[in-house]
């Protein structure tokens, strides 16, 4: 439960909230939507994939972030010939001249840092993909048996181009469910578009204005893991990913005609998480089933495998999660008179 520091916190994080938003619109012109779940995810501690094509300023989002928090920002540029070792760092030999004796020393490499900007991170082999695996999993690496730490707080927020797929390496479903969000970054409309195009053909530069702290982030961050949830919302959440299963009980028919592989358990966890760090973010202490549907996007399309039938009918994982957001009731009266997927909210104690 919360207490009365919590709720002060709570109203904290709401007023940092909109200064983050206010120092990131300096810059960014639009893309509200995207940088409100970029901060859920943070927030939440969950690290996030942006999709979008080159120019939509997803390396400019991360950049002018990092600023606005305060935080430690590294960029690694992802390619073909990029070695696990120039991601995590190597020991090297060093000699001490005074004595002469030589001894292995752990250079640091670029993941030592508060925000990781894995920038087209599908452009590099899988076992440099792999060797962001540990960190984001485990906040640690493993480098010559010793293992070492990461600063806290730690996010990778990765980019990737759904557009051009030659000299790719697609990431496995393992590493893609690491991910807390996959946020899909869209075309600007024509407005923003037009703000864009004169706010960067002039020679004017916008100051950003750190709001936050490492320290203050790591505090805020526990206090969204202890805003309270109804156990009828949890109950309501886990629906989204066990109605995706097809080979676990009834599901709905176009969940049999086109996914072949559903969502595992960490998306229950990140929806009820991503849930708690937006209602928090809009100054609330309690989460709604509208916080989990608002997650249910970014959370799930990278979690749900379409099969054939899909490709063919052009059916994509969220034309597959609106449709769940349609069918599965918000209560048990909802459930009973509606005639929606039945008897989902029952206890655990019920047949």
């Amino acid at each position: 439960m919360l207490q009365d520091d919590d709720v002060q916190a709570v109203h904290k994080l709401n007023e940092a909230f909109r200064r983050i938003t206010a120092e990131l619109g300096k810059v960014i012109v639009g893309q509200q939507q995207v940088i409100e779940e970029l901060l859920i995810s943070m927030f939440a501690r969950g690290h996030c994939l942006l999709v979008g094509v080159p120019g939509l300023a997803k390396t400019l989002m991360i950049r002018t972030l990092a600023d606005s928090l305060s935080l430690k920002f590294s960029r690694i540029q992802f390619t073909p010939d990029l070695m696990p070792a120039d991601i995590t760092g190597t020991e090297v030999i060093q000699e001490d001249r005074s004595t002469g004796t030589r001894e292995f020393r752990f250079l640091e490499g670029p993941i030592f840092a508060n925000v990781i900007l894995a920038d087209e991170i599908n452009r590099t082999p899988p076992k440099t993909q792999a060797a962001l695996l540990e960190a984001m999993q485990e906040h640690q690496i493993t480098v010559g048996g010793k293992r070492h730490r990461l600063e806290q707080p730690f996010f990778v927020l990765a980019t990737q181009n759904p557009i051009e797929q030659e000299g790719t390496y697609p990431l496995p479903e393992a590493q893609l469910d690491r991910f807390m969000f996959n946020v899909f970054v869209d075309y600007p409309d024509e407005e923003e578009e037009f703000q864009i195009v004169k706010q960067t053909t002039t020679d004017v530069e916008f100051e950003i204005t750190p709001t936050l702290t490492a320290e203050e982030i790591v505090a805020l961050a526990h206090i969204v893991r202890r805003v309270p949830v109804a156990d009828y919302i949890t109950r309501y959440a886990l629906q989204f990913t066990r109605m995706t299963r097809r080979e676990k009980g009834p599901v709905p028919d176009f969940i049999q005609d086109y996914v072949s592989w559903g969502a595992g358990p960490r998306a229950s966890q990140f929806l009820v998480l991503g849930a708690k760090a937006r209602a928090v973010l809009h100054g609330r202490y309690y989460v709604s089933s509208d916080d989990i549907r608002a997650v249910a996007f970014p959370v799930l399309r990278h979690r749900i495998m379409t099969n054939f039938n899909a490709e063919a009918e052009g059916v994509k994982p969220d034309d597959i999660i609106r449709q769940l957001i349609e069918t599965i009731p918000l209560d048990e009266n909802e459930a009973a008179g509606s005639g929606k997927q039945p008897q989902i909210f029952r206890s655990a104690d019920a047949g």
